[in-house]
């Protein structure tokens, strides 16, 4: 199975559709290991196609920080499970928590305001 998360500097990059670069993790799903990891560029943006581009890559599993609605639902359609909500951290870590079922996500209620910064609310909950 492969993951991808959005990353920037080796960090979970919080804004799903602005991300210039992916990480994408293959595990193992039975043993729950890592099997290898590549950085990927992303593809310019534009609604509609990161989904598209991660299914092409045989994502099924997509951690993030913020997603908005109309992408997540873009990605469900695409047969990937969105997991948003994902604290800024190092990549490795989200993907070593999620896979011992251990990581701690925020609700997915992110807005931008009219500087394009970034927030995060909501309540923790683990998956």
């Amino acid at each position: 199975m492969k993951l991808a998360v959005p990353v920037l500097n080796g960090q979970l990059f919080p804004h799903f559709g602005r991300s210039s670069e992916f990480a994408f993790f293959q595990f193992d799903a039975t043993t729950g290991n890592i099997v290898s990891k590549e950085i990927l560029a992303a593809p310019p943006h534009e609604p509609g196609i990161l989904p598209a581009w991660l299914q092409s890559h045989r994502i099924s599993v997509l951690i993030t920080g913020g997603i908005g609605a109309q992408a997540a639902e873009l990605c469900r359609r695409n047969a990937i499970q969105v997991l948003a909500g994902a604290p800024s951290e190092p990549v490795e870590r989200i993907v070593t928590d999620w896979l011992q079922g251990r990581l701690e996500l925020h609700a997915n209620v992110c807005t931008r305001d009219e500087h394009h910064e970034h927030r995060q609310c909501g309540e923790h909950h683990h998956v």
